[in-house]
């Protein structure tokens, strides 16, 4: 029968060398999760800058646009009044669906570490079986 041992592996040196790569492991997933956390922050923030860019320019745009939707409202026969409020709500309801999908992309679920997570559960598996 042949044996897997080195010579001098004693069962707490053998438990010692597990022990410093399981820490040595954890240390380089954690290595990576803050790499990943820093560029999920900077993804988050590049989405903010451009909701922030595309706000600005839609509203000067947009006011204007929405003026000339009145004029051809009141030409149509509508009252100004009127033909001013059917374009606000229209428009509340537009703006409401944009700024709905721009929170959507930064919800919790897209801030999450998901490769440095899966990666920590495969250790942690690895780490029970070489305790074992």
């Amino acid at each position: 029968m042949m044996t897997d041992e080195r010579p001098g592996s004693t069962i707490p040196n053998l438990f010692s060398d597990v022990l410093s790569q399981v820490t040595n492991l954890f240390r380089t997933e954690i290595r990576l999760a803050k790499t990943e956390m820093s560029e999920k922050l900077s993804n988050t923030m590049a989405a903010g800058g451009v909701i922030m860019a595309g706000a600005v320019l839609l509203l000067a745009a947009l006011f204007l646009f929405l003026q000339g939707i009145v004029l051809v409202l009141v030409m149509l026969g509508i009252p100004s009044p009127w033909a001013t409020f059917i374009v606000a709500v229209v428009t509340g309801l537009v703006g409401y669906l944009i700024l709905r999908k721009g929170m959507s992309n930064l919800s919790a679920s897209n801030m999450m570490p998901d490769r440095t997570v899966r990666s920590l559960e495969k250790d942690a598996t690895v780490a029970k079986e070489q305790v074992r």
